[in-house]
């Protein structure tokens, strides 16, 4: 199964500012209650157009974030039709293999797949996430001397290989399932943005 998939990523959590998850290192809290999303601006599945559609995973990470197991349920955005559904499912659950399966991997239990609004409009390290009612996130980029979005490169561990990540803050993160054990409601934790390409 082929695809080709650019966008951007979003992806915060419970952890401290900077998350030690990206160079290997255990969670501040011992585990770590994330969200991790995906808009893909272009890109094709097997020859479907996916562009435009978002894809998020929210997640609990038992322990350190190489070890896997995580426990996640699955976001689709609503506007996407039941073809880019399938095919966005196909890749993000590592049938499709290729760079997104490592990450897939690490998934070891999926409470739910479902459909929702998400609104994300992050560029550069600056902006927000929404899905449903449930989920929000607010992002601010750390900038250098010179005006640049700080970034990091170069990590034991990403969401997008190969990319550099914006790093930032998240004034506001909520996060509220039951089933994955998470309910959150916190201020200036962790939050990373960046862009991605990948290609199988």
């Amino acid at each position: 199964m082929s695809y080709h998939l650019e966008g951007r990523l979003l992806e915060v959590c419970n952890c401290n500012v900077l998350c030690p998850c990206w160079i290997g290192e255990d969670p501040d809290n011992g585990t770590c209650d994330t969200i991790v999303a995906w808009h893909i601006d272009k890109g094709t599945i097997e020859g479907i157009d996916v562009g435009g559609t978002t894809i998020a995973a929210v997640a609990h990470v038992p322990g350190n974030i190489l070890q896997g197991n995580w426990t996640a349920a699955i976001y689709i955005d609503d506007t996407a039709s039941k073809e880019q559904e399938e095919a966005l499912l196909k890749v993000y659950t590592g049938q499709a293999g290729g760079p997104v399966a490592d990450l897939a991997k690490l998934i070891g239990k999926v409470v739910s797949v479902e459909r929702a609004s998400i609104r994300f409009t992050v560029t550069g390290g600056k902006g927000e996430l929404e899905i449903g009612a449930n989920y929000y996130a607010e992002l601010e980029p750390y900038v250098g001397t010179s005006g640049a979005t700080t970034t990091l490169t170069e990590t034991v561990f990403s969401t997008v290989p190969g990319a550099p990540v914006f790093v930032g803050k998240a004034p506001t993160y909520r996060s509220r399932n039951a089933a994955l054990g998470i309910d959150l409601d916190i201020k200036n934790h962790n939050a990373l943005q960046s862009t991605f390409r990948f290609e199988a």
